[in-house]
């Protein structure tokens, strides 16, 4: 545990001596949160749009930038500057477990992301959103970004341990934008079309969305035990392959 924490704590410095690289993280998720409201909010009116619960557009949009907001991490390009570096090789020949190895920088985005959900979540309150679920949901919506930061993190990394190339690395962050995409990102999953909905259903970040969504507008169980079901199973997996990873890393 002390080595995943010293780990943590070194890849956070990281992020610290880089703060320009954070203001991408806030201003881009919030260009998209004005932007989509700006284009469909008239379109769906508080008063007369069920699945609003009372709150604006904005409520039901803020969650696709909260996900957006935790797929910017950068451990995956510090890993790059290790390995090309020779610093990598140097923790792996010391007496380091491989699991801390992983779980230190995937520790660091988690509590970097949860820095940044906090602050985008305050910066959005003009727009006149309210979490509807109290201080409790407030603190699930940042377990859950952190989670899904953790997952996306991972997913980085190993592309980074496989490519060690930073190019490589940089480029595997689009796969985040389909996925998105292929979300009920504009409306519920209940009024897309039968295609579209069908996709969704079988992308794992809908539920993740989802279950966000319900902290902001109304508490939904389900929802929310979805989507933790969901980042606790593709956590796992991330930890798991990146363990094997650095484990099989020549």
């Amino acid at each position: 545990m002390n080595q995943t924490l010293l780990l943590a704590g070194r890849a956070a410095r990281e992020a610290l001596r880089t703060p320009e690289s954070l203001v991408p993280t806030l201003l881009i998720p919030l260009f998209f949160l004005v932007v989509n409201v700006g284009q469909a909010a008239r379109i769906f009116p508080s008063h007369s749009t069920a699945f609003l619960k009372g709150q604006g557009y904005a409520a039901f949009q803020l969650p696709s930038s909260l996900l957006l907001a935790a797929s910017f991490g950068t451990a995956a390009l510090y890993l790059v500057e290790d390995i090309e570096g020779g610093y990598f090789d140097k923790l792996r020949a010391a007496p380091i477990g491989r699991t801390s190895l992983v779980a230190g920088r995937l520790l660091a985005e988690a509590l970097k992301s949860c820095a940044l959900t906090a602050v985008l979540i305050l910066v959005s309150l003009p727009f006149g959103i309210r979490v509807a679920s109290g201080i409790g949901g407030f603190l699930l919506l940042l377990l859950l970004a952190s989670c899904w930061a953790v997952i996306y993190a991972g997913f980085m990394q190993l592309i980074a341990l496989k490519t060690r190339s930073a190019a490589a690395t940089n480029s595997g962050s689009l796969v985040f934008f389909p996925l998105l995409f292929l979300t009920p990102n504009f409306v519920p999953r209940s009024l897309l079309t039968k295609p579209m909905e069908i996709a969704a259903t079988v992308n794992p970040v809908t539920y993740i969305m989802e279950a966000l969504r319900s902290l902001i507008l109304g508490f939904d169980a389900a929802r929310v035990g979805k989507g933790f079901a969901v980042v606790a199973v593709l956590g796992l997996v991330m930890i798991v392959l990146n363990v094997r990873a650095v484990r099989h890393y020549d």
